[in-house]
């Protein structure tokens, strides 16, 4: 399915798992550059890291209480 979404800035807010984490893949896969945001510095890392490994490396991180 193409969502038109390539070139497109995506911030999801807890996005280090679960659901958000589904989301952020789910639109990464559609060609949208993704802000993953968190608590803590490691999950972020992880986050992004997990996306990366699936080839999609318009991925920025961010962490914010």
């Amino acid at each position: 399915m193409d969502l038109q979404l390539k070139g497109k800035l995506a911030l999801v807010s807890g996005s280090t798992a679960g659901i958000g984490l589904a989301t952020v893949t789910a639109l990464a896969r559609e060609g949208a550059r993704v802000i993953v945001n968190g608590r803590q510095q490691s999950s972020v890392d992880a986050a992004i890291a997990t996306i990366r490994s699936n080839e999609h490396d318009q991925v920025l991180g961010l962490r914010a209480t």
